[in-house]
């Protein structure tokens, strides 16, 4: 595994092609109050750049140029916070996407634990550590510890999208899938809009 850290911005050299493993932290999970404080991403070969921001400035050409790539499929896990995370403060809407837990429990109905943690387990046998989940991503400097389970985040979610499209391609759920990643940047803005939790779709 390599990791390399940057400040404010991803370095303009780095590039990605086909798809980009994405995540974020932020400092807690309230969309209006907690701000963006990491970005990470990995090509999916061992390598995962983070993208700090110990203060809120968010100017990021080059991440945004990134994100906002329409030839790039951006792969989440739990993608509908980190869409609204990454329009509210960067001002980006990733598309085409594509989210491992929505994907999980489209064809991993066995089960109602579809976490990252469970899903590297399950499928690819790999444990990874959540310890740092909850902690001051809004620092100075990050940790060692935080810098190695950001990394953890997107180094995986490569393996863990083949594995999940065997199995809806196996259920006859891929059309399905598709359509669900395609409206999550809308699921996004509605949680933007202060539709959080109420269902829009429901009969009352």
């Amino acid at each position: 595994m390599s990791v390399t850290l940057h400040k404010f911005d991803l370095p303009a050299e780095v590039t990605f092609s086909g798809e980009v493993a994405v995540d974020t932290e932020t400092l807690g999970l309230n969309l209006n109050r907690d701000r963006l404080c990491v970005v990470q991403l990995s090509a999916g070969d061992g390598t995962a750049h983070l993208v700090h921001f110990p203060e809120p400035r968010y100017d990021a050409p080059n991440l945004k140029r990134v994100l906002g790539d329409p030839a790039l499929t951006k792969i989440f896990h739990f993608a509908r916070f980190d869409l609204a995370v990454l329009k509210r403060d960067l001002g980006v809407t990733c598309t085409p996407v594509y989210c491992t837990k929505v994907a999980s429990r489209l064809v991993r109905t066995f089960t109602d634990r579809h976490g990252l943690r469970d899903l590297c387990r399950d499928l690819i046998e790999v444990e990874i550590s959540k310890q740092q989940q909850s902690s001051d991503w809004g620092a100075p400097e990050l940790t060692e510890a935080q810098i190695a389970y950001a990394a953890s985040d997107v180094l995986y979610l490569h393996r863990l999208k083949n594995h999940l499209e065997v199995m809806l391609a196996r259920e006859g759920r891929k059309e399905l899938a598709d359509a669900c990643f395609s409206f999550l940047p809308w699921r996004a803005e509605l949680d933007l809009a202060g539709w959080p939790e109420i269902d829009i779709f429901a009969h009352v």
